[in-house]
């Protein structure tokens, strides 16, 4: 199947269309600088991939959130009894792109917010749909997301995204860093993962970003 194809059966499989932007956003600020923003969405990889192609997003690192410090390693959290999500930690911009921006990406192409505990083959609570929010105001932009999608049936079934504080992030083992752009034909890759970079362009052109 060529990754245009994967790119229409994820898209018929999830979302009934394009999503809308946002009603409650942060306003992009005058000024430049660099705010956080931590997801979990499936396998950090193709997550982290597409954060890296949005205009804004200066760094994206994969590691763990919602567990211990004790049980923040892959091998351990694999295991699917530590709490920890495989998360994104994601550096941008919030004079180029809103954290409603990022959220509109997060449920549009990065993941499937529908799927309890699981993302395509990968099956455990460390695969959950997460967001950690920093801040009152992320807490408050995605709720108030989430509950726009809901009412409006975005999806075909209920979105299950966990909306959680972050207490903190643990940064993955280095070689699960930059994953994509290091293996671009592994198979796991080109089958989940790529076609979500092409969703993203097609969904997102005033926002993506080639490497």
């Amino acid at each position: 199947m060529s990754v245009l194809a994967l790119v229409l059966f994820f898209a018929q499989s999830r979302a009934a269309g394009p999503l809308p932007d946002p009603k409650v956003d942060a306003p992009l600020t005058a000024a430049a600088g660099t705010e956080t923003a931590v997801f979990a969405g499936g396998c950090f990889w193709g997550v982290d991939a597409v954060f890296k192609h949005v205009k804004g997003v200066s760094k994206v690192v994969s590691g763990y959130a919602g567990g211990s410090a004790e049980t923040a390693s892959y091998e351990k959290v694999s295991s699917g009894g530590t709490g920890h999500a495989e998360a994104v930690r994601i550096s941008y911009d919030p004079a180029r792109v809103s954290y409603g921006q990022l959220l509109k990406v997060f449920f549009s192409v990065a993941h499937d917010p529908t799927e309890l505990n699981r993302q395509g083959p990968d099956t455990g609570t460390q695969y959950r749909s997460a967001v950690f929010y920093a801040n009152a105001e992320q807490k408050r932009v995605t709720e108030a997301y989430i509950a726009q999608l809901q009412a409006a049936r975005a999806f075909s079934r209920p979105i299950v995204t966990q909306v959680t504080q972050l207490q903190a992030f643990y940064e993955a083992e280095s070689y699960h860093q930059d994953y994509l752009a290091r293996n671009p034909n592994q198979p796991y890759i080109i089958i989940y993962d790529l076609p979500k970079i092409a969703s993203l362009q097609q969904q997102f052109p005033a926002l993506y970003v080639g490497k």
